[in-house]
């Protein structure tokens, strides 16, 4: 099985970043820690702060993969074009968020993402990417 783990913007400064929302554990350390905790699955992750990017990769791997786990952040609320590419591409994806985005700001409240999205998972912290994880097994 093939999963990828795809960040969005400021995904690369957890632990640093409002630790009080986002938790002081790096990305990298959570991965490492998911990885070992399932060595039977090829688990990759890609960040991009650069919304093109994030495209880029989407079309790359969306018709190879088993799975596409995606915390767009930010650009959930404001990319048509990350809600598109998902829309086109026939690996499933679900759509992560670390914090509960319903008890933040309103715009937050809007996914371009979620109606394209096999599911959402939000508010769990950094386990929500392991239960998206569990949902493609």
């Amino acid at each position: 099985m093939k999963i990828i783990i795809i960040n969005g913007p400021n995904i690369n400064l957890l632990g640093k970043r409002e630790t009080d929302i986002y938790g002081d554990q790096s990305f990298e350390e959570f991965f490492n820690i998911i990885q070992s905790k399932n060595p039977t699955i090829n688990i990759s992750h890609f960040q991009s702060n650069i919304e093109g990017e994030i495209i880029d990769k989407l079309q790359e791997v969306g018709y190879e993969y088993d799975g596409i786990i995606l915390n767009a952040a930010a650009y959930t609320h404001t990319s048509v074009g990350i809600g598109d590419v998902v829309k086109a591409i026939t690996c499933p994806v679900i759509e992560v968020h670390i914090s509960n985005t319903f008890s933040r700001e309103e715009f937050r409240h809007h996914s371009f993402i979620s109606p394209n999205a096999k599911g959402v998972i939000l508010g769990f912290g950094l386990q929500s990417y392991e239960l998206a994880l569990l949902s493609f097994l």
